[in-house]
């Protein structure tokens, strides 16, 4: 039994020697907590000691060394040493050495990434309102992220792309994305979005801007009925694009005033004319402005008498007349060309007959036939 004893102690005694301290690489977030965790597998005794990026003295086994109360010991055991930093900082970035205390002293390197969280993105450069034709620039700006944060662009849900800058700021970074453009009516409403990412985040960093661009009015007439007639209503209405909104909307009726207001009557943007009659003929124009100009519609009103419209409505029996002439014509000429190719093709046959017709007997019929059969490749014609 002493011999057993003797030969685990030596063992224990190698091991130790031979040993170096296990630790793992940690990385947290700026404001988390970080535990370093330094353990052995053998120890006889042996201290276990825990240092800072500037080898100062954190713990040594379960003894503070270092006067900072945001450092804690969790756990302190001949095989394990493990520490928590509270309230991590930027500043406590580096590399820490756990050692343990044999001959001569094993040291192992842990390294403690600290990620710094970016600040919440501001978008500058923009003045409400803009006016159509201007050039503007957003700007996104996020502080404190390191490493570098990632900025992005949406037009609604588009992504847009940006210019991006990056500047250090001690052990941190502030971002800059900018966008550039000449606004339009198009622009109007339009929602610019900067989104920030970042290791550190679950999900990105937003913020909006909605553009307010004002522009020139442009205006349109819309009718009610296709073909006025005489005893309807119509109801005409002054369609308006602008911002600010022109108003108010004015009607006139051949460049002068409305001349029957009672059956002429104005609610906001539509005109009404009640029971509609020849005396109504004639342009009607809408006008309205805004600070950056005017803009004007016309419709031309011509009311059609009911009763007309029917005794002029299509004559289907002329068009049926026409349609059947046109059919003739066709025809005939179908006719008359075919006749053409068909005497044509009569006058030569008779022709290659011919020296057949002018023989005396038979047997001479048959060779001038014959002789007439062996030119016939050259006297072949086509007729199309």
């Amino acid at each position: 039994a002493k011999r057993t004893l003797v030969l685990d102690i030596c063992f224990r005694s190698l091991a130790d020697q031979g040993q170096f301290p296990i630790t793992q690489n940690v990385t947290v977030v700026e404001g988390a907590t970080a535990n370093m965790t330094c353990r052995v597998d053998y120890n006889d005794n042996t201290s276990l000691q825990w240092s800072n990026p500037a080898q100062q003295t954190l713990f040594f086994g379960d003894k503070k060394a270092l006067r900072d109360h945001r450092i804690e010991l969790v756990r302190a055991s001949w095989q394990e040493l493990t520490i928590r930093i509270s309230d991590v900082s930027l500043s406590d970035e580096g590399q820490y050495t756990c050692s343990l205390f044999t001959m001569p002293v094993k040291t192992t390197k842990a390294f403690l990434t600290v990620l710094g969280v970016p600040g919440r993105p501001e978008i500058t450069g923009f003045t409400k309102p803009a006016m159509e034709g201007d050039v503007i620039t957003l700007t996104c700006t996020t502080t404190g992220s390191k490493p570098a944060a990632n900025i992005r662009w949406f037009r609604n849900d588009k992504e847009v792309q940006g210019s991006t800058k990056v500047n250090a700021t001690g052990k941190s970074f502030t971002v800059r994305s900018s966008l550039q453009f000449q606004v339009d009516r198009q622009d109007d409403g339009v929602a610019y979005t900067c989104s920030v990412e970042h290791v550190s985040l679950t999900n990105p960093y937003m913020t909006t801007e909605v553009l307010e661009v004002h522009y020139a009015p442009h205006l349109e007439i819309t009718h009610s009925l296709i073909i006025p007639q005489e005893g309807q209503y119509l109801k005409l209405e002054c369609v308006s694009i602008g911002n600010p909104i022109p108003e108010p909307v004015l009607w006139s009726k051949d460049g002068g005033e409305l001349p029957d207001i009672e059956r002429m009557i104005v609610e906001g943007r539509e005109l009404t004319i009640t029971t509609l009659n020849k005396t109504d003929n004639g342009t009607y124009r809408c006008e309205a402005s805004n600070h950056l100009g005017t803009s004007s519609a016309e419709y031309i009103l011509f009311v059609y008498d009911p009763n007309a419209l029917g005794q002029h409505g299509p004559d289907h029996a002329l068009i049926g007349g026409v349609v059947a002439v046109v059919v003739f014509i066709t025809l005939c000429l179908i006719i008359v060309l075919g006749r053409y190719l068909a005497r044509h093709k009569g006058t030569y046959l008779t022709h290659e007959a011919k020296g057949a017709e002018d023989a005396p007997d038979a047997d001479t019929a048959i060779i001038n036939a014959e002789g007439n059969h062996v030119h016939a490749e050259e006297k072949k014609e086509y007729f199309i």
